[in-house]
């Protein structure tokens, strides 16, 4: 008993480290990666939805379709998954994300048989019971998350961190999302994000990472960090100090820069709790919302590199059978808390998905404007000086997958009732991976991109 009481004090999270000093240009940020071939002129991004193994299935597939889809840009063919600038994932979707991320096209090759068909969850259920872990299990610095954690650094992700990332160099950048338990706000696995709590993202696990990402509330505990004291020669970035000041001129900013700086006090706030990103943003398109509104997008198009803008949604949300209102007795208290913790989660996404579509067409009205009041002025005064113009004009794409979009009434049903676990049968897999690239050659909006980029034969 004595020395199991000894092991389980030694029991302690894994601790993010101290940023040394504040460099501004380093760091796992978009700016520091290298475009190579990937061009800013046709900007791909993709958000990847929670779900567990249905959505990084879902995911894969898609993937996988942009993978064999050829374009010509700029006077050069190229696979369309070359030119993939970024993804937000949350949850599942983090696994494909992060694995492409470090592997590139070795996603294809191994991570079904290293994620894709593993039973993960009766694995990490065993795991539990290990006596080693059950004694590590008694200290309250060690939760089931930080043996997930270790599991997933071992089996899928071969232990890298985001240091590995940033010597690659390549695109695209991912964002992996999570929610920080004390304030609701989305938080990513970034260098700008760790910058506010003075640590270091080189030297953190993206298993890690993509645990906090996918840790739902009840079944696993939350994953937690330090908040350092900043660096020497840190200084607040000029996109915060502006942001301070909109409260009566932008709302949305000046709302974010005040959630995000709260990090700064570190006496009230020494420490930080992370949950699954699906409680912040269950279709991880949050982050992509905010470069575009004041962030790495924003700045490319700000200085005319962006033509074509594309943001592909991949959303595997389930509609499962709705029992509880055929029932008399009122639901149990387990059902409660899942409902509690996922009910908001498709409305919230539904509107996020509108916004950002509400988005791309406003700026496509604005060019539109902008161009016949410069004609019409042209006309009406010829000698008058030009109107102040955007740098280029952008064409937006919103491209949103998802199960709604499968016609057969009974195949629909099946995907929609797929479970949000992290272990599915075979053939389910090998089901959502088909429909990835099956709803992608569906859409609508994902044809009419590939008109002005595939040559008509």
């Amino acid at each position: 008993m004595f020395l199991c009481a000894l092991v389980s004090a030694c029991a302690h999270y894994p601790r993010n480290d101290a940023l040394q000093s504040y460099r501004p240009e380093e760091g796992y940020r978009f700016d520091a990666l290298q475009d190579g071939d990937n061009t800013d002129s046709l900007f791909l991004c993709l958000a990847l939805s929670g779900g567990g193994t249905r959505a990084a299935a879902l995911a894969y597939g898609v993937m996988r379709r942009l993978d064999e889809v050829t374009i010509t840009w700029k006077g050069k063919q190229r696979r369309l998954l070359d030119e993939l600038d970024c993804i937000s994932s949350v949850s599942g979707g983090s696994f494909t994300a992060a694995y492409y991320a470090l592997f590139g096209r070795r996603l294809f090759q191994d991570f079904r048989a290293r994620f894709l068909d593993r039973d993960v969850q009766q694995t990490l259920f065993h795991r539990v019971f290990y006596p080693g872990n059950l004694v590590r299990l008694l200290s309250p610095y060690f939760g089931p998350i930080d043996l997930a954690a270790e599991y997933y650094g071992e089996t899928v992700f071969e232990d890298r961190t985001f240091g590995d990332l940033i010597a690659s160099g390549r695109r695209p950048f991912i964002m992996v999302n999570a929610t920080n338990l004390a304030s609701g706000e989305r938080f990513d696995f970034t260098q700008d994000q760790f910058d506010l709590l003075g640590s270091d993202l080189a030297t953190f696990p993206v298993a890690r990472a993509v645990a906090a990402s996918s840790a739902f509330p009840i079944l696993l505990s939350p994953v937690s960090l330090f908040n350092h004291p900043q660096p020497p020669g840190f200084a607040l970035p000029d996109e915060y100090k502006d942001a301070e000041q909109d409260y009566f001129l932008n709302r949305r900013r000046y709302q974010w820069a005040r959630n995000r700086l709260s990090l700064l006090d570190k006496a009230e706030r020494p420490y930080v709790h992370l949950m699954d990103g699906g409680l912040a943003d269950n279709i991880g398109l949050r982050a992509i919302d905010n470069a575009y509104r004041h962030g790495f997008i924003r700045h490319r198009l700000n200085d005319g590199l962006i033509e074509k803008l594309v943001l592909v949604v991949v959303n595997a949300r389930t509609e499962a059978q709705d029992e509880v209102t055929r029932m008399e007795s009122p639901p149990s208290l387990a059902f409660v808390a899942y409902k509690t913790a996922t009910i908001s989660m498709d409305n919230y996404s539904f509107e996020t998905i509108e916004m950002v579509r509400e988005l791309s067409a406003e700026r496509v009205k604005a060019q539109q404007v902008v161009a016949a009041c410069q004609q019409r002025l042209a006309e009406r005064c010829p000698g008058a000086p030009g109107l102040p113009t955007f740098a280029v004009a952008v064409d937006p794409h919103v491209i949103e997958l998802n199960f709604e979009m499968i016609s057969d009434p009974q195949r629909r049903r099946y995907f929609l009732e797929l479970p949000t676990t992290f272990a599915l049968p075979r053939p389910a897999v090998n089901d959502l991976i088909a429909m990835g690239g099956e709803l992608l050659d569906r859409s609508p909006e994902f044809q009419q991109f590939l008109m002005g980029v595939v040559p008509k034969r």
